[in-house]
């Protein structure tokens, strides 16, 4: 199973690490990976891959606890949903 995350908020030391830490601990893979800094806000998209029962509520809770302790917005969606809410 697919899914995309996106992380927004100001630049700092250790959002792509932590960000990558906790998808590790929680058995995602990252299978593409795209980030820029625009004047000072970091901005990066994820493609995911999970397992496929994976509990997206726990996983949710989780990055945003991770979010808080980073000071930015995390957000993640499945795939299929992501393409359904994003066509034209």
């Amino acid at each position: 199973m697919r899914a995309v995350l996106t992380v927004i908020g100001k630049d700092k030391v250790g959002i792509i690490a932590g960000v990558s830490q906790e998808l590790a601990k929680l058995n995602i893979n990252i299978v593409d990976v795209t980030q820029t800094i625009l004047q000072e806000y970091f901005t990066m998209m994820m493609m995911l891959e999970l397992q496929p029962k994976a509990d997206y509520e726990m996983i949710r809770n989780h990055l945003n606890e991770l979010g808080e302790q980073l000071g930015v917005k995390i957000s993640i969606q499945n795939e299929e949903i992501f393409d359904a809410m994003h066509k034209l």
